[in-house]
């Protein structure tokens, strides 16, 4: 048993745009926070074997996916937000004035983070990016 303060989390797996930080990763479990900074969107990214769960602790976070990036889910605080294994999304905060705050709790194996070029239909045809 152990306990991870505030003060004592690592910061880890970066993505462009968020601020992720690591309390502990043991096998098969990654849990931590993410924070956003107001009007921030995140790179393109996907969890590899992990299902993401986010539970929204303070502002509002978006999730961008699907084809081209085109499909969203948002929620704010109290609201639990479930990232499949494998899907390429991204992270924003659409409100102007608060920073999002979020826990996230990861079931899987391998690289909790993957970044990449953007999902499926949205890299031009003959540009190289992964998908």
């Amino acid at each position: 048993m152990r306990v991870v303060r505030h003060d004592e989390l690592e910061e880890a797996d970066p993505t462009s745009g968020m601020r992720r930080q690591r309390a502990f990763e043991v096998p098969g479990l990654w849990a931590g926070v993410v924070r956003t900074r107001p009007v921030a969107t995140s790179g393109w990214h996907h969890h590899g074997e992990h299902e993401t769960s986010l539970y929204v602790v303070e502002g509002r976070m978006r999730l961008e996916f699907g084809p081209g990036g085109q499909d969203t889910v948002e929620g704010g605080p109290g609201a639990f937000l479930h990232v499949p294994a494998g899907t390429v999304h991204r992270e924003s905060n659409p409100s102007p004035t608060q920073e999002s705050l979020a826990v996230i709790a990861r079931a899987g194996r391998g690289a909790p983070t993957v970044n990449v070029d953007g999902p499926a239909g949205s890299t031009p045809p003959g540009v190289a990016g992964e998908s």
